[in-house]
């Protein structure tokens, strides 16, 4: 059955490794006869949450116009939704924090996001796992708090310099994720 995938992306290096198993994902999602939408967070306007909890009080997710309101209708209309980054300075990038924190809208409009599937594909330089923590955790805690089912994790160390990545199996993970979803 076809589904529709957001993948929303948190790294501004275009050509880096958590770009290069995003793509690895998507490929083989839309393989499958998914729907993938990608939003790359680095490349919008996004601000924090202003903890206003005015949302969907005008209508769109955020009273504040930025780019969330043009990633939240597709969050709300997905099936599944993908989260990758690199680790920034061992938690998660600011780019894709602010997408993150503004999940709060969903709650605080009253809107019914339960039953998705969620995913995470993540790396980092060094090559203990517990690095990434800072990543995973979080989105397995918002995930339960929002009751997605985590499918899946891609979680690749040791990777720093672009094309790190092909060194290992990451890629490969991220395209086998798509079976999961």
């Amino acid at each position: 059955m076809s589904k529709k995938i957001v993948v929303i992306t948190g790294s501004p290096r275009k050509n880096g490794n958590s770009f290069a198993m995003t793509e690895a994902f998507i490929k083989a999602a839309e393989a499958k006869g998914h729907t993938v939408t990608r939003f790359d967070s680095a490349m919008r306007k996004l601000d924090g949450c202003h903890a206003c909890e005015t949302c969907y009080k005008t209508g769109k997710a955020c009273s504040f116009d930025d780019d969330f309101n043009t990633i939240a209708p597709s969050i709300l209309e997905a099936n599944a939704v993908v989260f990758t980054m690199p680790v920034y300075w061992y938690s998660i990038p600011a780019q894709i924090k602010c997408v993150i924190d503004r999940l709060f809208s969903f709650v605080v409009g009253g809107k019914d996001i339960s039953g998705k599937n969620c995913a995470l594909i993540t790396c980092c330089e060094e090559d203990d796992m517990s690095v990434m923590d800072g990543v995973r955790v979080p989105i397995e805690r918002s995930a339960a708090l929002m009751k997605w089912h985590m499918v899946g994790e891609v979680l690749i160390p040791g990777v720093l310099n672009v094309g790190d990545i092909d060194k290992t199996d990451g890629c490969k993970q991220a395209a086998e994720l798509a079976d999961k979803i």
